[in-house]
């Protein structure tokens, strides 16, 4: 049997740019998405504490230590810039597998570049 876990999560960045004229995805700064052990093209929800919006797209790659967090295309209207957001990413696993397995979660400063 396999289950889906939580495999990768920047906890609390801010979001600095939303552009709805762009195709879609998160523009993540890549010094987050190393430490968070994630990748362009990874499928992530995306969890607003703002306003309590939840959604999926999938990672682009930003300008590295820019401190980017941009959500783009129908998904720039689901929050404002200065938003405080939870990006996750899980893995499909074995259940015995999982039990032993432990995800990445990093904390980002209010400057999205630096870790805590």
């Amino acid at each position: 049997m396999f289950i889906q876990v939580l495999k990768s999560k920047i906890h609390r960045v801010t979001v600095t740019e939303a552009n709805v004229d762009y195709i879609g995805s998160i523009t993540i700064d890549p010094i987050l998405l190393e430490a968070a052990n994630m990748i362009e093209g990874e499928k992530v929800q995306v969890l607003n504490c703002n306003n309590g919006e939840r959604l999926e797209t999938y990672i682009i790659l930003g300008e590295r230590g820019s401190g980017v967090i941009c959500l783009n295309g129908p998904a720039a209207l689901k929050c404002t810039v200065g938003d405080i957001v939870i990006v996750v990413s899980y893995a499909s696993m074995d259940f015995e597998e999982a039990k032993r397995f432990k995800p990445t979660i990093v904390f980002p400063n209010t400057s999205n570049n630096t870790l805590i």
